[in-house]
């Protein structure tokens, strides 16, 4: 008999696969797709069986232990799509197909169990009993009555909180063999509370139309490619995908939409509920379980709609029509671990290996898929007004300047925007306050001397978080309070200098005193299910500011928010970052369209240092054309992305002089071969927080025209990156940010 060689793909930073013989007792079990244990490095390891072989070259090979699945958990597309990705994004394909399967699902977390009470006693006989007992035992009494009550199954837990009394007395029936106890599997269902009437689809404005019939005649006569729908915030994207979703789902397909944050998907799970009877949701929020649950109805082929972050991209869905990424320009669609992939351009992958259409929805595109949508890569459909012709809201610029000349103090809520804000309260409106930093103070130093609180183990000032009364390091959670006094010169006079979203929501609530304020950043909505509680109160009224950082800068639809105040609007704009203004234009673009989208309108007050800046100028007016095409000016002369293609190489270690001699040989390296390799090398040179967590970090930029250049320069990086495990060395390919 002939023999079986299978290819098997490790978690490894290793672009390879490693070939293994497949013992007959295991022949009929391996197929590509199924998780195998095979020994490397004298120990059993975990891999996935890629491919099969009856030859090969090698002369030693180990035999597979095992095969760990009954059925693949890889279909061949995804095989395929983890391959692009390995080799893309410079990672091992183990790696990648680690990403594409859920952690509940690698586990095999099951169903959690609960216990139930029946009464062990006809029904006619329990009187008896009750009445035997109540002398006695009079808890135990109480606990018969109640479940004799009971037209449904109870558990544990209900039944001693309807007996009011503990486990004890039920626990105690037991033992005399009054009740018995069963076992059942709990029915996690993330979507359960996620409540959502039935709605017709909505009658479309031409524009709409027009977009809708592009995509659809993208499906019908192509199969598969790329439509950028660029409409302003109220557009009406949200209903262009779920009358093209309707669509695929009436041809037997199934869609995979992607939303940027958490914080979106129920209110975009409740919109796709009320119009399709199968939803399932994926991200990073469920329990594994959950995930285990929601990705086995996926592969099973009942779900219509998948609604998810960035992972869900890798949702398993058996015949993929159509795939939307919702505000496509965010950067959490890149993962910041490898593999280091955009789920937005694995989308544009995906859609093209298994015929699918993908929809790339924002307000103010990415200027990668702008170039592409201008240059005929994409096809470009555009919203440029508001459904039910509602007019954009007006935006007005203060400068912060003049106003803190006028009132000769720092104020961070400009008098103009607390005017207006006691305005809409007095009209029983709401109000948005956006600010992107998180905490209370952002610096804690003697005005003395000058001494500041800084992490240990990051290059970093720390943020004083009032809530908690502790300055916390942001990069690694280093925890300090804050002392009495200064440690160098021993003044008292210590200060919580900067602005974070904790002070701000602090100052509305003394300033407007009975206005209900919630806070929604990383630190207030941590809990399950917490993001849902915030929004649930804002939208029935309940709350009618609603501060926050980024996570409320988009997708959020409350018609009777009639306000938004932008705070320190060009908080980003001089970033170490060349994305640094196109960033600060999409942030306050996406702001200011949280207001407006009902019948009363809306304002906008950006409250900016620099209010002649071009970015926020054109925010201010709505207009990403004119953004677009300064900005794409610039990028072109330094042949930065849409132009050229970016790799960022970072190197980290706990020895400053080893991150650094590392640095400069891959960089002597890259010199050595400037003239075949063509293209452009900045650095190295340390990163712009120079260490984080207790390692120092250095980077190298690198440039090229195309895609093949920049393989080139990385690969004649890879000889000269250190092997040791002191010093580590991450490619990012595509990078979107650069601190």
């Amino acid at each position: 008999m002939a023999e079986l060689f299978a290819e098997v793909a490790l978690n490894i930073a290793v672009d390879r696969a490693f070939t293994y013989r497949v013992p007959e007792r295991l022949r009929k079990a391996m197929v590509p797709g199924r998780r195998v244990r095979v020994p490397f490095r004298n120990r059993p390891v975990t891999g996935y069986c890629v491919a099969l072989s009856d030859s090969t070259d090698l002369k030693r090979v180990l035999d597979v232990a095992d095969v760990m699945d009954e059925d693949p958990l890889i279909s061949p597309g995804m095989l395929a799509l983890t391959k692009w990705i390995a080799e893309y994004y410079c990672c091992g394909w183990g790696q990648a197909l680690e990403a594409a399967i859920p952690a509940g699902v690698r586990h095999g977390s099951t169903h959690r169990t609960e216990t139930v009470v029946h009464p062990a006693v006809m029904i006619d006989d329990i009187r008896t009993k009750v009445e035997e007992l109540e002398t006695r035992s009079p808890k135990q009494a109480r606990v018969l009555e109640v479940l004799s009550t009971l037209d449904h199954e109870v558990t544990l837990d209900e039944l001693a909180r309807l007996s009011n009394c503990t486990h004890g007395p039920i626990r105690g029936l037991h033992k005399k063999k009054l009740v018995r106890f069963a076992k059942r599997q709990v029915i996690d269902d993330p979507l359960l509370s996620l409540e959502a009437k039935r709605e017709p689809p909505l009658d479309l404005e031409p524009s709409q139309e027009a977009a809708l019939n592009r995509i659809l005649h993208m499906r019908k006569h192509k199969g598969t490619g790329v439509v950028l729908l660029h409409g302003v915030t109220g557009s009406g994207k949200t209903e262009i995908y779920l009358q093209a979703i309707d669509r695929v789902v009436a041809e037997g397909q199934g869609a995979i939409v992607l939303v940027p944050e958490i914080s979106l998907t129920p209110q975009t799970v409740r919109r796709f509920k009320a119009r399709f009877d199968h939803v399932s949701v994926l991200h990073s929020h469920l329990t594994g379980s959950q995930r285990h649950e929601q990705w086995r109805q996926i592969r099973s082929g009942r779900t219509q709609v998948v609604v998810g972050a960035r992972s869900a991209i890798f949702a398993p869905m058996p015949k993929l029509g159509l795939i939307v990424v919702d505000e496509e320009h965010e950067t959490s669609f890149k993962q910041s671990e490898a593999p280091r992939y955009n789920a937005r351009d694995v989308a544009v992958i995906r859609g093209n290996l298994e015929g699918a259409v993908v929809v790339l929805g924002s307000a103010t595109p990415s200027l990668e898929s702008y170039h592409n949508a201008k240059t005929g890569k994409y096809e470009m459909a555009s919203l440029p007004g508001r459904v039910q012709h509602r007019p954009m809201p007006k935006v007005e610029i203060v400068d912060m300047k003049k106003e803190i000349a006028a009132v000769r103090q720092f104020r961070f809520l400009s008098r103009r925007l607390v005017g207006l804000m006691q305005n809409r309260f007095d009209r029983d409106e709401q109000v948005i306050i956006f600010l992107n930093r998180r905490g209370f103070a952002t610096y804690v130093l003697c005005q003395r001397c000058g001494w500041a609180m800084k992490c240990r183990h990051c290059d970093i000032s720390l943020t004083y978080h009032k809530r908690s009364n502790r300055a916390i390091c942001h990069y690694c959670g280093e925890r300090q309070a804050v002392p009495p006094v200064c440690p160098d010169c021993k003044d008292p006079g210590i200060k919580m200098l900067g602005l974070g979203t904790e002070k701000v929501e602090e100052e509305i609530r003394a300033r407007f005193a009975g206005v209900e304020c919630e806070r929604m950043d990383s630190d207030s909505v941590r809990g399950r299910g917490s993001h849902a509680r915030v929004l649930d109160a804002f939208h029935e009224g309940r709350v009618k500011v609603l501060v926050g950082t980024q996570m409320i800068a988009k997708g959020l639809d409350f018609p009777n928010v009639t306000l938004v105040g932008i705070v320190n609007a060009d908080t980003a704009l001089h970033l170490p970052d060349f994305r640094a203004g196109e960033r600060t234009h999409q942030l306050v673009s996406q702001v200011a369209g949280r207001t407006g989208r009902g019948p009363k309108g809306g304002l906008v007050v950006v409250q900016t240092h620099q209010p002649e800046h071009y970015t926020i100028r054109s925010a201010a007016a709505h207009d990403y054309h004119a953004f677009a095409e300064v900005e794409l000016v610039h990028r072109r002369a330094l042949n930065l992305p849409p132009f050229g293609r970016a790799a960022r190489i970072v190197i980290d270690g706990r020895k400053e002089h080893e991150v650094k001699n590392a640095a400069r040989a891959i960089s002597e390296a890259l010199a050595a071969r400037r003239d075949e390799l063509r293209g452009v090398v900045h650095g190295p040179q340390p990163c712009p927080i120079e260490k984080i967590k207790d390692r120092f970090r250095w980077h190298l930029l690198l440039l090229a025209g195309k895609w093949h250049t920049l393989r080139d320069m990385i690969c004649a990086a890879g000889p000269a990156m250190p092997r040791t495990r002191s010093v580590r060395v991450a490619v990012d390919v595509d990078p979107v940010g650069m601190l």
